[in-house]
């Protein structure tokens, strides 16, 4: 496996997920990124239009995730600038992250992302949602004061995508099986991840429920028809992960069994592949498939680490294909990637290293 130069990172950590060292130059790279797009408000996505004096404020709408093209990819993009405070001493940007994150997360403007939700209850469901959960068990996990100030800060945003989460998300009567940000597994997941670091044993036992109840009778996941469109996500994968993680290993053996029956089938060569994001141009379609890249790599990984054999091999040799591709093309400076590739990668690098694996 290959990685660019400026990571100079162990192919295998990374594909394992367990990079825990990074030099001055990788560590810039990944902050660089997101450190400009967080206080850029404009170019915005602001959703629907809904009337003649409906008019998008996106600092006055959300005052903390303002930036970074949508909010979703704001509240990533803080996740991923205090992850890397949190796992790399020393960081060389230390001071500028510090600095940004403390300019926007006030108690004033937190309360104004609180009233958005008031008044917009279904905004940003269910991908935001996770991400602002990932960005608070981030916080939980970091054992200093700043981030002790920060946690405070967020708090009450944090309790009302919790409430949101329970009343509106884990109700849903069925899943939403996409590549893009409707996409529920992913949702859930993210959800287990906060439950299980705050150590919420009645929300994690609901996420798993919600899980079991969405996905254990799935068979056959039509692997031939990836990616679906402007995926960034595998919903087959995505899937396939989060019912590892609610199932016991031998009824996840029989699930999975059942759920990709048999993926050294020739149709499902092209799944295994990685996706040509430039085969289509280039903008925004292009980034989102270079994205479904870096996430593909680490949903096959983590499929490979739960099978044996020669199916083993396929994917481990796919995952490593993967992230070639996707980090290969994650740092961009075209703006409808650079808002957001970033915290792909960190999470692709990163994303087991509190499970004791490094």
């Amino acid at each position: 496996m290959e990685t660019p130069d400026e990571l100079d990172v162990d192919a295998e950590r990374a594909l394992a997920g367990t990079v825990t060292s990074l030099g001055d130059d990788a560590l810039r790279r990944l902050a660089h990124h997101p450190l400009d797009s967080v206080g850029q408000e404009y170019p915005h996505h602001g959703g629907a239009v809904d009337g003649p004096d409906d008019t998008v404020q996106p600092r006055e709408d959300h005052p903390v995730f303002f930036g970074c093209y949508d909010w979703h990819s704001a509240v990533h993009s803080h996740w991923a600038l205090i992850r890397q405070l949190r796992l790399f001493k020393d960081h060389p940007d230390e001071a500028a992250i510090v600095d940004n994150i403390d300019a926007r997360l006030t108690p004033e403007n937190v309360a104004g992302e609180v009233a958005y939700f008031e008044e917009n209850p279904a905004f940003e469901k269910p991908y935001g949602w996770a991400w602002l959960l990932r960005l608070a068990a981030e916080l939980h996990r970091w054992d200093d004061p700043r981030a002790d100030r920060w946690a405070d800060t967020l708090a009450p945003l944090a309790e009302r995508i919790l409430d949101l989460t329970d009343e509106a998300f884990l109700t849903d009567s069925r899943p939403f099986r996409v590549g893009t940000h409707g996409n529920s597994a992913f949702a859930l997941s993210a959800v287990l991840d906060y439950a299980e670091v705050v150590g919420d044993d009645k929300l994690a036992a609901a996420a798993a429920e919600a899980a079991r109840r969405f996905y254990r009778d799935d068979i056959d996941a039509p692997v031939a028809y990836e990616p679906l469109g402007w995926d960034f996500l595998s919903p087959t994968l995505a899937e396939a992960n989060l019912m590892q993680r609610v199932l016991e290993a031998a009824e996840y053996a029989a699930w999975l069994d059942g759920f990709l029956p048999d993926l050294t089938a020739a149709r499902n060569e092209a799944f295994l592949d990685p996706v040509d994001a430039g085969a289509d141009g280039e903008g925004g379609l292009a980034l989102h498939l270079v994205g479904l890249n870096l996430s593909k790599a680490w949903g096959l990984a983590e499929v490979a680490d739960a099978v044996d054999g020669e199916t083993a091999t396929l994917l481990e040799a796919s995952a490593e294909r993967h992230f070639d591709a996707g980090l290969g093309g994650a740092f961009t400076d075209d703006y409808a990637g650079a808002h957001w590739l970033s915290s792909f990668v960190l999470y692709a690098l990163t994303r087991n290293v509190d499970d004791g694996a490094a």
